[in-house]
C-alpha cells in the first residue's frame, strides 16, 4: 500500500472515439488484474477515510483496495458487496468524481484520486467470471410477507435483504421488465442492460417474485394490495418531466427525456418501438437540441451522436463550473463531438406545427442562489435562433400524483409532491406502508436510492417484529 507517491494515477482506456461513436457498448475498457493491483495500492489507508464517509452506503473502501492490492479478489467482493446490493452497478453509473473519489484525501494532496469506480467494477466483475456470486439460501422462511411497489434499485435494494431475513416478498412493477431507470433510463454505454438482468435473475432464484405489467391503483388499489401483505414498501421513483412552458412548446417533436431515453433503450433490447421506427423519435439526419445540465441530458446528447444525428447541442442556462451532472460525463460528451452553448436559455420554440428552431437568450451569472450555484440572469437584447428538427427537455423529475393514481387519497405528500414519511420509521401516515428513495427524497441517485431500500429494510423487519410479538401477547392472554 501507499504507493501514491510513486505511482500516477491510471484509469482504464477508453475505447477509441470514432469507434465508440457508432455503437452503444460501454466506453471503457475493463481493467487487466495487474493495473487493478496496481491502482489500489496507491490508496493512503488513511485513519478517517473520507471515501468512506462520502459514500452514501459507507462502503469500506479502504479495505477492498488493500485486499485487491494484495490478490486477495474473492475477499475483495465479499467486503464490497456486503454493504452494496449492487457494486457492479454503482461502479459504472455512480458519479465518483462528486463522491467517494473526489473526496479521496490523496486528490486533495494532489496525487491525483485512487480510481474506486474502476476497481470496484473490476472486483464484482471478475466476482461474476468466477463463478463466486451465488443467490444466497433462506435459513428459515416466514409466513410473513412484503409488498414492494416498484422494481427500480430502491426497491430491489429492499427485497433482497428482506429476503435474507427469510421474508416472502413480491415486488409489483408496471413496466414489463425490473430494473426501472437501471433498465430504461440509462444507456448501454454507461450500463450495458445484461448487468442488470443477471442481478435481477439471481434474485428470483433467492425466492423474490417479480409481478410486471402491474399498476396500483388500476390492477388493485393500494389498500387491496396492502390486504394481501403484512407490510408495503412504495418505491417507485420519479417520472414526471418538468415542462418548459415557453411560447411554442406544444409543437411536434419536442419530447421529455425518459420518452427519447426509453425507445433507445427498448430498441436496443430488440423491441418493436412504433415511435423510432418511424423516425419520430429517432435522432438520425437531425440537428438535436437538448435543454438541461444534469445527468440526464448527457444520456440524451450522446445517444443522439450514437444515433448519428446531423448535430447535437446542449444548451444550458450556467456554465460548465456550474453544472450539476458529472463533469467527467461532459468530459466523454464534449470527446464525442456534443456543442455545448453555455450560459444560455431558450426563449421561443419557433415552427408552424413542428419545431423548426429554438430562439435562445445569452445569460450572465449574478449572485449565487440557495443551491450556492451562482443565479443566472437573461442578457437583455441577446436573442438568436438555434436550427432543431428535435428538441428533447431534461429539465429534471417530479413525482407523479401518487394518492390519486394508487387510489389512496388519504396518502400525505409533502409541498413538492413527495411521499411525507416518518423519518426514523420511514413509514408513510398510512399504518404498514413505507416509502424509500427518489419518491421521498425527489430525483437523485441510484446509490442514495440503494441506501434508502437497505434502511427501509431494516425499519420494515422492525415493524413486522413487532406485529408479531403483539399477536403473541394477544394470544397468551
Amino acid at each position: 500500500m501507499l504507493q501514491f507517491v510513486d505511482l500516477r494515477q491510471e484509469t482504464p482506456v477508453k475505447r477509441n472515439t470514432d469507434k465508440r461513436k457508432g455503437d452503444f457498448k460501454e466506453i471503457y475498457k475493463d481493467y487487466i488484474t495487474n493495473k487493478a493491483t496496481e491502482q489500489s495500492s496507491r490508496c493512503s489507508q488513511c485513519g478517517v477515510p473520507f471515501c468512506q464517509i462520502h459514500c452514501p452506503l459507507g462502503n469500506n473502501i479502504p479495505d477492498w483496495l488493500k485486499l485487491t492490492a494484495e490478490g486477495r479478489l474473492k475477499e475483495a467482493y465479499e467486503v464490497s458487496q456486503s454493504t452494496n446490493n449492487m457494486p457492479e452497478v454503482c461502479g459504472r453509473i455512480c458519479p465518483q468524481d462528486r463522491l467517494c473519489e473526489g473526496n479521496c484525501v490523496i486528490e486533495q494532496s494532489g496525487h491525483g484520486t485512487v480510481t474506486i469506480g474502476s476497481i470496484e467494477k473490476y472486483i464484482t466483475d471478475t466476482a461474476w467470471d468466477k463463478g463466486w456470486v451465488k443467490p444466497f439460501k433462506v435459513k428459515k422462511e416466514l409466513k410473513q410477507s412484503v409488498g414492494i411497489i416498484g422494481a427500480g434499485p430502491a426497491g430491489m435494494a429492499c427485497a433482497e435483504e428482506l429476503r435474507k431475513s427469510g421474508y416472502q416478498v413480491t415486488i409489483y412493477d408496471r413496466y414489463d421488465r425490473p430494473g426501472g431507470l437501471l433498465i430504461y433510463g440509462i444507456p448501454n454505454f454507461k450500463l450495458e442492460k445484461f448487468v442488470v438482468e443477471r442481478r435481477t435473475n439471481l434474485l428470483k432464484e433467492t425466492g423474490i417474485k417479480f409481478v410486471q405489467n402491474f399498476e396500483v391503483g388500476k390492477d388493485n388499489t393500494l389498500y387491496e394490495l396492502k390486504e394481501k401483505h403484512d407490510a408495503i414498501l412504495i418505491s417507485t421513483g420519479v417520472y414526471k418531466a418538468r415542462e418548459i412552458n415557453i411560447p411554442g412548446h406544444n409543437l411536434k417533436n419536442i419530447f421529455p427525456a425518459m420518452e427519447f431515453l426509453t425507445a433507445s433503450n427498448k430498441k436496443g433490447l430488440g423491441d418493436k418501438v412504433k415511435l423510432f421506427d418511424d423516425g419520430t423519435l429517432n435522432a438520425e439526419g437531425k440537428n438535436v437540441v437538448v435543454i438541461g445540465g444534469g445527468d440526464t441530458a448527457m444520456d440524451c446528447v450522446r445517444t443522439s451522436v450514437r444515433q448519428k444525428a446531423k448535430s447535437v447541442k446542449c444548451l444550458y442556462r450556467r456554465d460548465r463550473e456550474n453544472m450539476p451532472g458529472s463533469a467527467r460525463e461532459v468530459g466523454n460528451a464534449i470527446e464525442e463531438g456534443v456543442d455545448f452553448v453555455w450560459l444560455t436559455s431558450p426563449k421561443t420554440f419557433i415552427g408552424s406545427s413542428k419545431v423548426d428552431a429554438v430562439e435562445v437568450n445569452k445569460m450572465k451569472l449574478g449572485e449565487p442562489d440557495s443551491s450556492g450555484r451562482r443565479r443566472p440572469e437573461i442578457d437583455v437584447g441577446s436573442e438568436y435562433k438555434i436550427p432543431a428538427d428535435l428538441v428533447i427537455k431534461s429539465l429534471g423529475f417530479d413525482p407523479e400524483n401518487l394518492p390519486k393514481l394508487f387510489n389512496a387519497e388519504e396518502l400525505v405528500v409533502s409541498q413538492w409532491g413527495t411521499i411525507k414519511i416518518d423519518l426514523k420509521s420511514m413509514q408513510t401516515n398510512i399504518d404498514g406502508v413505507f416509502a424509500a428513495g427518489d419518491i421521498v427524497r425527489g430525483a437523485s441517485l441510484v446509490v442514495w436510492a440503494i441506501r434508502d431500500g437497505r434502511d427501509a429494510a431494516t425499519q420494515i423487519e422492525k415493524y413486522l417484529q413487532k406485529k408479531v410479538e403483539v399477536k403473541k401477547s394477544v394470544e397468551a392472554a
